[in-house]
């Protein structure tokens, strides 16, 4: 059994051998077995079974998927979507605030938050705390933290090229952002 996720209506790899017995998260359909939810199936006995994560509010240490929603010179506000890689349910976002010096671990005084993030970024973060009664504090001062989407004037979803530019694949024109280190480098 593979441990790869599978999505709802993609076909479950079997094992060799008689078919098991199908638990929750997963179903039949002429003969082919298949997820009903997202997750690895898993056996439980002699059944095979999807469980359903739970989401979970943020916690400190938390890593943390956020639309930047609102900006101030002095701090990004996020929605969080995402709390160590299990989605929240619609309508059911968190608040999260990106202070100047929790953007980089160096030369926090010459950080601007507008050459950081734009509105409608996606930032991957590290819950810090608590912060007010509505947010938590949220930091990207690591080199996989920082904007892992972004979005240019013309329209074209940007790539990185350092870790404060991200260019325009369709002008060319580069803007600055702080960029996550992507996945795998």
């Amino acid at each position: 059994m593979s441990s790869d996720v599978v999505l709802p209506g993609q076909p479950v790899p079997l094992p060799r051998g008689p078919i098991p017995q199908i638990g929750s998260g997963i179903y039949s359909r002429d003969g082919i077995v298949r997820a009903s939810l997202i997750g690895v199936p898993s056996y439980s006995g002699s059944t095979l079974e999807i469980k359903r994560t739970r989401p979970r509010p943020p916690a400190p240490n938390s890593v943390v998927l956020g639309t930047v929603t609102r900006m101030s010179p002095l701090q990004a506000v996020l929605s969080i979507t995402v709390v160590d890689g299990v989605p929240l349910p619609a309508g059911e976002e968190f608040t999260g605030v990106v202070r100047v010096q929790d953007v980089r671990a160096t030369e926090k005084d010459k950080v601007k938050i507008a050459d950081c993030f734009r509105g409608g970024d996606v930032v991957r973060g590290l819950v810090l705390s608590l912060g007010d009664a509505r947010s938590y504090y949220v930091t990207t001062a690591r080199n996989d933290l920082g904007v892992i989407f972004a979005t240019s004037e013309a329209g074209a979803t940007m790539e990185p090229v350092s870790w404060q530019e991200m260019r325009c694949p369709k002008t060319g024109k580069i803007e600055k952002r702080k960029c996550a280190k992507p996945e795998g480098m």
